[in-house]
């Protein structure tokens, strides 16, 4: 029977800790023995550390980067390249919209950037009640690519449900499972594909960067109102079930809750390549601004060198 995957990430986080203990020790040209009379920590304990085989508790990992004269953030940290440790020092005095900028022209400027194909992968974000599924299963259509919901290839990574991975996993291993996903269906489809994800990928910065760098991204906003709206017109009335005074009451709550999430995550949003307003449009109107959000491919432009001139 082999032990659970907690078990096994745990193992392999102490061993890498260890790793890093060792790495910096012998950086600082210490002995064990000195590393424990400089910490307060014992050499059995350092080497059980270091053997990925300790214990560690917050409380001891500080007294030995305080021993190492480095902070806790960096033992956490990878082992620092000079070079890595200037352009650290330079990009920590830059604000979100400035790292985001600097993080394109260092991706176009070194060939980092599959920019091509990333044009070629649309990625829808926003709520739920933005018109994702309806509107990017059309573009799909539209533009003769596949269309996948994130949230089933998540399942089909994981090999269970949604409810499942959260429940045996935790929220750290259905990211682990998200990131998966997202590399697979940015390999498995480099000709293109329309890909809708979940509200709250943009809130993981590391999984936002990795879709950001494989996937053209759109964000398609509306008002909390509309979320709200479009929600009960697809059936999913469970917040608002019970007497006339409760739904009411859950109601005002459910609002409050969209109006403050998209408060929280309307800078994040932004980040995407391309926006596109659903607020007071009806489908066809939504679905004609996304195709002119999104960049162009050879499907489309033969469709519209067959199109006759739109009058204006």
């Amino acid at each position: 029977m082999q032990p659970p995957t907690s078990d096994v990430d745990a193992r392999g986080t102490l061993a890498e800790l260890g790793g890093r203990v060792r790495a910096w020790r012998a950086r600082r040209g210490m002995t064990r023995r000195q590393l424990a009379a400089d910490s307060g920590l014992s050499e059995r304990f350092l080497a059980d550390v270091e053997s990925g085989k300790g214990n560690v508790s917050i409380n001891s990992l500080e007294a030995a980067a305080r021993a190492l004269n480095i902070s806790i953030l960096e033992l956490l940290q990878d082992a620092p390249r000079p070079a890595l440790s200037r352009l650290q020092n330079l990009l920590a005095r830059l604000d979100d919209q400035q790292l985001d900028q600097a993080h394109a022209l260092l991706a176009a400027t070194f060939g980092l950037a599959d920019e091509k194909g990333r044009e070629r992968r649309i990625a829808l974000i926003g709520l739920r009640g933005a018109g994702k599924s309806t509107l990017g299963a059309q573009l799909a259509a539209q533009r003769q690519v596949p269309f996948v919901e994130l949230d089933r290839e998540i399942e089909r990574e994981a090999g269970t449900s949604m409810n499942e991975i959260l429940l045996l996993h935790g929220q750290a291993g259905y990211r682990r499972y998200e990131r998966r996903a997202l590399l697979r269906i940015a390999d498995e489809h480099p000709d293109g594909v329309v890909m809708t994800t979940g509200g709250s990928i943009v809130s993981e910065r590391e999984t936002f960067d990795l879709l950001q760098s494989r996937f053209y991204c759109v964000w398609l906003k509306a008002s909390p109102e509309e979320h709200m709206s479009r929600v009960v017109a697809q059936g999913d009335l469970r917040p608002f079930e019970g007497d006339r005074t409760g739904a009411q009451t859950a109601m005002a709550e459910a609002m409050d809750d969209i109006r403050r999430i998209l408060s929280s995550r309307e800078a994040l949003y932004a980040r995407a390549d391309a926006v596109v307003d659903t607020a007071s449009r009806t489908i066809k109107q939504s679905l004609r601004d996304l195709e002119r959000a999104v960049p162009r491919t050879r499907s489309t432009n033969r469709q519209a060198a067959t199109e006759e001139p739109r009058s204006v």
